[in-house]
């Protein structure tokens, strides 16, 4: 079904459900080191913001659903979106039980995996409510190895392994080399994938664009990596530019999993095995 109206929805939920992960990337970095109280960012970003910030996406969430289950004729779709919302109550009872100091680090970790989840899954049904997907499937077969449709998969796992190791450093589970060690390994897988795809696949409408964002997109949050890293090194206070910084990382990297989950759809749609 092409429902320009209903993509846009999906579309701005996506922004704005980025926009709720990086109210909550800012507390949890704040409380790691020297607050900052002071301009923009220490006067908006507090935990009221984002608990009301949360309270909304629920609300929008749930009328895509019903928006979804009301007009689209494809039922696995409209289920699909209620997983989703699904998701969002678990992460935001998740979100509550961190806020207790009595508790272990692991309901903070879970909740911010499963914020990256969330907004994977509105950006899926983003695409999946596109024109472009509604033009249906450019059938090519995956003549390569190892399997681009192995790889499909493969990648958004080591993806969200390195999200979540970004979590867990983040709120002070392990230490840096972790998340170091996870950027190395997922940039070259990244870099694998999306070479072959464009290689392979140079004029394809879906896959060759997919590829190109996504690897442009790990290529800057690589950057941003390494500009976070250097200036934790010079220091600990949560300046400005700083959490600035920080918080761009972040939302590259949500970026990041999201486009690697639509490029590993893209292949799955497009790419068929190979024939013996």
């Amino acid at each position: 079904m092409d429902s320009p109206w209903l993509h846009r929805y999906a579309v701005l939920l996506a922004v704005y459900a980025l926009f709720v992960i990086l109210l909550g990337a800012f507390l949890t970095t704040n409380l790691s080191g020297p607050p900052l109280t002071g301009g923009m960012l220490g006067g908006f970003f507090t935990e009221a913001t984002h608990r009301s910030a949360g309270v909304g996406l629920i609300v929008l969430t749930l009328g895509l659903a019903i928006r979804l289950s009301m007009v689209d004729p494809r039922k696995w779709l409209s289920r699909f979106a209620w997983i989703a919302l699904a998701l969002l109550v678990l992460e935001t009872g998740l979100g509550e039980m961190k806020t207790f100091r009595s508790l272990p680090r692991t309901p903070g970790i879970l909740h911010a995996c499963f914020a990256q989840l969330f907004f994977c899954a509105v950006a899926a049904i983003a695409v999946f409510t596109s024109s472009g997907w509604n033009q249906g499937e450019e059938p090519v077969q995956d003549y390569g190895w190892p399997s681009m449709r192995s790889l499909a998969i493969t990648m958004p796992v080591l993806v969200f392994t390195q999200v979540a190791l970004g979590a867990a450093f983040r709120h002070q589970a392990i230490g840096v080399v972790w998340h170091l060690l996870g950027a190395m390994i997922v940039s070259l897988a990244v870099l694998i994938v999306c070479a072959f795809t464009m290689q392979q696949f140079p004029t394809h409408r879906s896959l060759h664009p997919a590829a190109v964002r996504l690897i442009a997109l790990t290529a800057t949050q690589v950057f941003l990596g390494l500009a976070v890293y250097t200036m934790r090194l010079q220091t600990a206070e949560n300046t400005t530019p700083v959490m600035i910084t920080i918080l761009t990382h972040i939302a590259t990297g949500a970026l990041t999993f999201a486009a690697s989950v639509i490029l590993g759809i893209q292949i799955r749609r497009n790419v068929h095995p190979r024939t013996a």
